[in-house]
């Protein structure tokens, strides 16, 4: 309802007679078209009039919209929803028509996987309406499964260097930019193993995304990357951070295969740390709580090294290696 006041909904008649214009107050009353503001004061005059009034809006009328979804609507979309809510099914009207129409037209196109932002767009001309979540919500409210639009998630693309794609291999994920680019220099250089391990391919972890980016990695990895006997080897920064890191990648991508420290490289930060003056200091606020996992790759030696250092506060950055230690192993 709308609010306004005795002298807007008497308009021109403000110059008719006092009598016409209670008359015409009255109709409005008595059709059902205005309700009197009982709270606003009185104009004065006899018979009196409130002077605020609410105006009724008309009921719109949505027995064409039922009638649309019951018996103009693909089978697959359960109309339920919009049936017990009209009001609704008007503001998304247009959207579960594309729907419906490309169910009716156009679903055997289903067979084929694409990406989420390409059905869109197939079926609603827009290409982020569906992971907008607005695409999402019309799916929900249709009682359409994403499953049933045969749709996949496209991670983010990860950098990586082939140095060449016989398999079986070793491939190197590398948490930090610099030794990734340091590496690949000393590959292209002619080297072929790195700190006495034969590396085929290296690929850029880039901290934390490496978990989104290795999410999808069954589809956007080269077939050479997946092939059966592939060793799939982690080196990140000695810390509580990159430790999580791998751990975490490590747990998600077990269904894949397994990602193990890159032993070698720890090793030599170990041994380089030892000749180091002074090593930084931890970054503060790191979750300390790692499972274990990565440390069950260490001999009790090594394991003993690592956690004086991680719990004098201390750290080793992957940086500490460079173009001469790599052919050192």
């Amino acid at each position: 309802m709308k609010k306004c006041t005795l002298e807007d909904l008497l308009g021109k008649r403000i110059r008719d007679s006092y009598d016409s214009q209670y008359r015409y107050i009255c109709g409005l009353l008595n059709k059902g078209e205005i309700k009197p503001v009982k709270s606003s004061p009185g104009n004065g005059k006899k018979p009196a009039l409130y002077t605020m009034y609410w105006l009724i809006e008309e009921k719109p009328d949505y027995s064409e919209w039922k009638e649309e979804l019951l018996y103009r609507t693909d089978p697959q979309i359960d109309v339920d929803y919009y049936i017990n809510h009209l009001d609704a099914y008007d503001r998304d009207r247009d959207y579960v028509r594309r729907l419906s129409d490309f169910l009716q037209k156009d679903s055997n196109k289903l067979s084929v996987p694409v990406s989420g932002n390409e059905r869109s767009f197939e079926i609603w001309g827009e290409e982020k309406y569906l992971t907008g979540g607005f695409g999402r919500r019309i799916l929900k409210r249709c009682g359409i499964e994403e499953e049933t639009l045969n749709i996949y998630n496209t991670a983010e693309p990860f950098a990586y260097f082939a140095l060449h794609r016989k398999t079986p291999q070793k491939l190197l994920i590398v948490e930090n930019k610099d030794p990734f680019f340091g590496m690949r220099r000393f590959l292209l250089e002619g080297n072929k193993c790195l700190l006495g391990a034969e590396i085929g391919t290296l690929i850029y972890g880039a901290g934390k995304r490496v978990n989104s980016c290795f999410r999808e990695f069954g589809i956007s990895a080269e077939p050479y990357m997946k092939s059966k006997g592939n060793e799939l080897l982690y080196f990140g920064d000695l810390d509580y951070e990159g430790i999580m890191i791998y751990e975490t990648l490590a747990e998600a991508f077990s269904s894949e295969g397994q990602i193990s420290p890159f032993i070698p490289a720890y090793l030599a930060m170990l041994d380089k740390g030892d000749l180091a003056l002074t090593l930084p200091y931890t970054k503060e606020h790191q979750n300390r709580n790692n499972k274990g996992l990565f440390f069950s790759f260490f001999d009790e030696t090594t394991l003993c090294r690592m956690k004086n250092i991680l719990e004098s506060g201390r750290y080793i950055p992957q940086e500490i290696l460079n173009a001469s230690d790599y052919l050192e192993g």
